[in-house]
């Protein structure tokens, strides 16, 4: 595998359904995530933002939707407004596995940045490594 690949996967006592909507609602997004985003709709084309923190510092990440197929695939661009020409991909995929749920996340594109400091590979397997854990306990506790 590509090292600029980060894949997070992680198994969820909940049918993909369950899933999918806590992947494409805000209120659920910022539970698991901490992303404040003003608006989000499942929908390709449609563009979020969100502020990303670290050690004080504030990062606004721009995204844009580029495929959604409900109950099994979102994904969007992940840019921030200090880079505008470096573009990566966040691509969510859910499997059925008979009433639970394999999320596979993956991250593309993150050799683009540079590699020091607060875009480092380390800090976004740091952050998708908490984020899908987070996921799995907002499901599972309801």
């Amino acid at each position: 595998m590509n090292k600029e690949v980060l894949v997070k996967e992680v198994n969820i006592n909940a049918p993909a359904a369950r899933v999918w909507e806590a992947i494409t609602s805000k209120d659920e997004m910022k539970q698991w995530t901490g992303f404040d985003i003003a608006a989000l709709e499942p929908v390709v084309g449609f563009e979020f933002s969100f502020y990303g923190y670290n050690e004080g510092t504030a990062f606004l990440h721009l995204c844009k939707i580029t495929e959604v197929v409900p109950n099994k695939k979102f994904a969007y661009s992940w840019r921030y407004e200090s880079m505008p020409d470096i573009d990566t991909l966040v691509t969510i995929e859910l499997f059925d596995e008979g009433g639970r749920t394999r999320v596979r996340l993956t991250h593309e594109g993150l050799d683009k940045f540079p590699q020091d400091g607060d875009y480092k590979r380390s800090n976004f397997d740091m952050g998708w490594t908490e984020i899908t854990k987070l996921l799995k306990e907002l499901i599972e506790k309801k």
